[in-house]
């Protein structure tokens, strides 16, 4: 099928073969097994890992690039237009469903599991157990054998706090950026993008001292039981998400600043947009059910 040029044309355009996808694939294959190879005491996985996202990152840049190189040469028309909202609006979706596991997870645990075993029957396999949450934790019993080092919990104050504010700051940021974008103020456009990026940027760091806090100080370990298994799945992939979020943004903001996007038509913008207003969400969540309850 051939391909107008015309940025309204009917047609679907339909790219060439890529590589970009299976190369993609291939780097998170490297990622992900360094992780779990290096979370299970083989040093050679952090070269994985690195390796993995260096290549993952690198796969990344040349797909939005020639993305963008389509979009500006007009070659979407309205039924690109229209497949990119449905697609995106479905991952998000997806994504719904992949936190969903995890909280549903930490709900299960704490509702089911650790009254489950704090019950009659199950006193007579681990009489010393208390059906608290989190369990575990110092003060409260403790590890049969000495499976689960002892362990201090983390509350709202002040990291989290401050993680919060940053990412609410963002999303308001991001919405005016995208109001200004729509009144064609590209300069205005740009310094909250930045502002946006930059308040990413600061959100990671932020976890990234948490972390360090919890592991030397308060000894609070992937391997602390159910609780730190459940704390640093949904706060590690949320990270996550907010890095990818954030190499959206900053993506977006670049080619802001090479004169793309008009009033009319930047749907590039309002899907990042929608992915980074999603991480805030997500977010609200993990501070009310994991830091406060």
């Amino acid at each position: 099928m051939s391909a107008s040029t015309h940025g309204t044309t009917p047609y679907y355009y339909v790219p060439a073969e890529s590589r970009h996808p299976v190369m993609a694939a291939a780097g998170l294959f490297f990622v992900i097994l360094g992780a779990g190879q290096w979370i299970n005491g083989h040093d050679w996985g952090k070269y994985s890992l690195a390796l993995g996202m260096v290549w993952w990152l690198f796969v990344l840049y040349q797909w939005f690039r020639d993305a963008a190189r389509e979009s500006e040469g007009g070659l979407y028309g309205h039924k690109i237009d229209l497949s990119y909202r449905w697609s995106m609006s479905w991952f998000i979706f997806s994504e719904v469903m992949f936190f969903g596991a995890f909280f549903t997870a930490l709900w299960w645990a704490r509702s089911h599991s650790v009254p489950a075993l704090g019950s009659l029957d199950n006193a007579l396999l681990w009489p010393d157990f208390k059906a608290v949450w989190p369990s575990l934790a110092a003060g409260v019993t403790a590890s049969p054998a000495g499976i689960v080092e002892p362990f201090q919990t983390v509350g709202p104050f002040w990291l989290p706090t401050i993680n919060t504010a940053l990412l609410l700051t963002s999303g308001v940021t991001l919405t005016i950026a995208h109001h200004a974008l729509r009144e064609n103020q590209r300069g205005k456009t740009i310094a909250f993008m930045w502002a946006t990026v930059l308040l990413g940027i600061v959100f990671l760091i932020v976890q990234g001292y948490e972390y360090y806090h919890l592991y030397t100080d308060l000894n609070l370990k992937l391997s602390s039981g159910v609780f730190g298994s459940t704390f640093f799945m949904l706060t590690g992939f949320h990270g996550f998400h907010v890095f990818v979020g954030m190499l959206m943004l900053l993506f977006i903001t670049l080619r802001l600043q090479k004169g793309h996007f008009t009033a009319e038509k930047h749907f590039g913008f309002e899907g990042a947009a929608w992915y980074w207003h999603f991480v805030d969400v997500v977010w609200l969540g993990l501070y009310v059910l994991v830091y406060w309850m």
